[in-house]
């Protein structure tokens, strides 16, 4: 059974914080100067929007054991709900945009979480789709939404925080890996809180926890809250940093699966599975593509090609889910155990 131990790093010498703090100083400080604008656009934006709603999807089914298909859904109540907040309401900061664009989905996620009440496991994945059809087709049926944009398309607003412009692909980058390291600590400090703990005892047995004193209800529908504000929050990114344009189509079921199966390859109740899984998903196909154009390309056309990298993406996921059904940050400890364990004797 996967818990919060998932993830606490392996036994090591050095402070817990010494990698997190690595890889952020390589962030902020190195990468912004050395990037290139198509590692910026086409990997680490998309990684990082992912990786927060993997983040918000993992609090809510890794956690709190809620089974959820809408997190598209909510991914678009967070993109169009801060446009919304930031085109009507003059002056509005872009960031308490985001916040109460967060809040919106926020709102919306406890409304379709209220089934959760009631049903359980597959049943409540299939009560979550509705959240899905009903954003999808509200955001498509009312063109007050999209400022009766006859397309349904948004256009992202210019991106600047006091004064400092971020529309540079740089700037975006920075904007969303601020957001992104915000929340993902403000998920840390829950998970290993009271909520955190009271999550994994509803996920675990409710009958158990309602006996010991969890308020089974109440916890339900604050793991909605938080993991939809999270993921509308990821939804932003994804309009307003990433892809700069975005219509309710983009917001559709397939996102949906993605936000899934990061979740699943990453490793179910673990923060670090969620970014595990989103470089999968993003650099994956990336790399199937380069290949593929490479050895196939005089062979296939770009259809066939692109469904091969579904059909080896979603093998790939079947393998994980029979081998390796603790994700791949299972098996990253698992190596640096190992390694530990050789330069230990050598």
């Amino acid at each position: 059974m996967a818990s919060i131990a998932s993830d606490l790093p392996v036994a090591s010498t050095h402070p817990r914080w010494l990698i997190p703090a690595a890889l952020l100083a390589i962030a902020y400080l190195v990468i912004p100067f050395v990037g290139t604008s198509y590692l910026f656009e086409a990997i680490l934006l998309p990684f990082l929007a992912l990786s927060l709603a993997g983040v918000g999807l993992n609090l809510l089914t890794g956690y709190a054991g809620q089974v959820s298909l809408g997190s598209a859904a909510f991914m678009a109540v967070g993109a169009f709900a801060a446009y919304n907040f930031n085109l009507r309401i003059e002056s509005l900061p872009l960031l308490a945009s985001i916040v109460l664009a967060g809040l919106s989905a926020a709102a919306i996620g406890i409304v379709f979480g209220l089934p959760s009440l009631r049903l359980k496991g597959f049943y409540l994945a299939v009560s979550t789709l509705a959240a899905q059809f009903f954003v999808q087709w509200a955001l498509t049926k009312f063109g007050w939404f999209s400022n009766n944009s006859a397309s349904g398309v948004i256009d992202a607003p210019p991106l600047a925080i006091a004064g400092v412009g971020l529309d540079g692909a740089a700037g975006r980058y920075l904007f969303a890996l601020t957001i992104v390291t915000v929340l993902t600590f403000l998920a840390l400090r829950l998970v290993s809180s009271q909520t955190g703990r009271n999550f994994i005892a509803v996920r675990d047995n409710e009958t158990a926890a309602r006996i010991i004193g969890v308020p089974v209800l109440r916890t339900k529908l604050l793991a909605f809250a938080i993991s939809s504000f999270i993921i509308g929050v990821a939804g932003v990114l994804w309009a307003f940093a990433y892809l700069r344009t975005v219509e309710p189509a983009g917001f559709n079921l397939d996102r949906s699966f993605q936000v899934l199966f990061i979740v699943i390859i990453g490793g179910l109740a673990s923060i670090r599975g969620a970014f595990f899984g989103a470089a999968l998903i993003v650099v994956f196909p990336l790399v199937l593509s380069r290949f593929g154009a490479f050895f196939l390309g005089d062979i296939f056309d770009s259809g066939v090609l692109d469904m091969s990298q579904r059909i080896v993406l979603g093998g790939l996921i079947i393998l994980f889910l029979v081998l390796e059904p603790d994700g791949l940050v299972a098996l990253w400890d698992r190596s640096v155990r190992r390694l530990g364990s050789l330069l230990g004797r050598s």
